[in-house]
């Protein structure tokens, strides 16, 4: 592993198996935001790798020319910092190419964490999991789902489920950009200090 203290934690953004709005498993679509933001978040906290998961050949091809648009030629020139943040990504056709990736790189199985909005008497606290990550005795590939949340042959498979985000009422309905980047900040973020 390098020199990055979280280099022990990849994050995979998995379009299929998801639920839509009626529970039904679909896949959806990738979105340019969604590939930026997020890579963008994991490169601003030293993470590993950022593997969007989609099994749809169609929409690797999307996602392979985004990318290389940033890596590449004029993108590459025009924002620099783009593209060490596009460097991470690494576009796969299940969440299981990922997890091989991964131990195929660290040396060892990555544990499972999954996130999503519903609540679970099972679910590890932010704090928790920083502090386990923070032992480096494992990697872990934090993963979040699109459409409506991870299917349940996805959830079922977590080592850890990490606690949702929680707001002030009911409404709970997070973009996946804005929830990986409240959950980054929360697991590995610097503490500031409170100013007098």
């Amino acid at each position: 592993m390098g020199a990055s203290a979280f280099d022990n934690v990849a994050v995979a953004l998995v379009h299929y198996p998801v639920y839509d709005k009626n529970r039904q498993i679909v896949a959806t679509a990738v979105t340019n935001l969604d590939i930026h933001d997020i890579a963008r978040a994991a490169r601003t906290f030293g993470l590993y790798r950022y593997y969007i998961v989609t099994p749809v050949a169609g929409q690797q091809a999307l996602a392979g020319r985004i990318v290389k648009h940033w890596q590449d030629g004029w993108g590459a020139r025009y924002n620099p910092k783009r593209k060490t943040a596009l460097d991470l990504v690494s576009i796969v056709s299940s969440l299981d190419d990922a997890l091989e990736d991964l131990e195929a790189v660290l040396g060892a199985p990555a544990r499972l964490v999954t996130t999503g909005a519903r609540s679970s008497a099972e679910t590890v606290s932010c704090g928790r999991l920083s502090s386990l990550v923070k032992e480096r005795e494992h990697s872990y590939l934090l993963v979040f789902g699109t459409g409506w949340g991870l299917a349940e042959e996805i959830a079922s498979r977590a080592d850890l489920i990490l606690e949702p985000i929680r707001g002030t009422g009911d409404y709970n309905h997070l973009s996946v950009r804005s929830a990986a980047a409240i959950i980054f900040d929360r697991l590995f973020g610097m503490q500031l200090s409170s100013r007098a």
